[in-house]
This record gives C-alpha cells, sequence and structure tokens, in this order.
C-alpha cells in the first residue's frame, strides 16, 4: 500500500490514526509537530501522503503546509484540525487556501479518514495541484 506520515502533537490521537491507516495496509511514519516531520519527509523521499494537525508547537500545520507545497509539490497534504483559539473550520478553510488536498475536522471516524487517504492516493497527480 501506501507510506503515509502522520504529523500531530497529540500522541493519542497519532496512534489512532497510525492504527486505523495500519489496519488498511499502509506504512504509518510519525511525527509529534512540524519540526519532526518535515526531518521526516527529508529523510523519507518515497512518502505518498502527509497528513498534519494545524495547531501544533515548534512549525505548525501551516508551516508544513506551505513549506511542503513548495519543496515538494507533487506530495498530497491532509490538514486536519478540531479548533483551538479559532474555530476549526476557520483554520481548515485557510488549509485549504494554503493548497491543502483535503481538510478533515476532528475528531474524524475510520471511515472518513480511510476514504479521504483511499481518495488522495486514488487521485492522478495532475488532479491533487
Amino acid at each position: 500500500m501506501a507510506r503515509i506520515l502522520v504529523i500531530d502533537d497529540n500522541p493519542e490521537f497519532r496512534i489512532i490514526l497510525e492504527t486505523h491507516l495500519s489496519s488498511a495496509g499502509h506504512e504509518v511514519l510519525t511525527a509529534r509537530d512540524g519540526e519532526h516531520g518535515i526531518a521526516s519527509i527529508e529523510r523519507h523521499a518515497d512518502l505518498d501522503l502527509v497528513l498534519t494537525d494545524i495547531l501544533m508547537p515548534q512549525k505548525d500545520g501551516v508551516e508544513v503546509l506551505r513549506m511542503v507545497k513548495r519543496r515538494w509539490p507533487d506530495l498530497p497534504v491532509i490538514a486536519l484540525s478540531g479548533g483551538g483559539w479559532i474555530g476549526a473550520e476557520q483554520l481548515l478553510g485557510m488549509a485549504e487556501r494554503l493548497g491543502a488536498d483535503r481538510v478533515l475536522q476532528k475528531p474524524v471516524t475510520r471511515d472518513a479518514l480511510l476514504q479521504a487517504v483511499n481518495d488522495m492516493l486514488n487521485k492522478p497527480k495532475t488532479q491533487r495541484d
């Protein structure tokens, strides 16, 4: 299947995402924040997809999204948020405007997560932009 990087500062949520994705046959790498996520992308050039939380310490998901779209424009990104100091809808809308290929609001169900991942992985690269 696919090699997917999950970036989220919440260890419990990271484990849930990893479990759902692994159970669907994907190889999952994880990072605890955007800084570690970018370092992981640099080390693993063969990633198929990145899932990133928006609100995180170090580098947040907005910074991750901007950097990925600038340095690895063909690498699809799904942005996730449950909100925080501003609402999830606003954060996810901003992520879409910055180039997120898909957005999901937390909490996300297993089915919604896997559907979004499958949609992104099955989308031709020319349609991801």
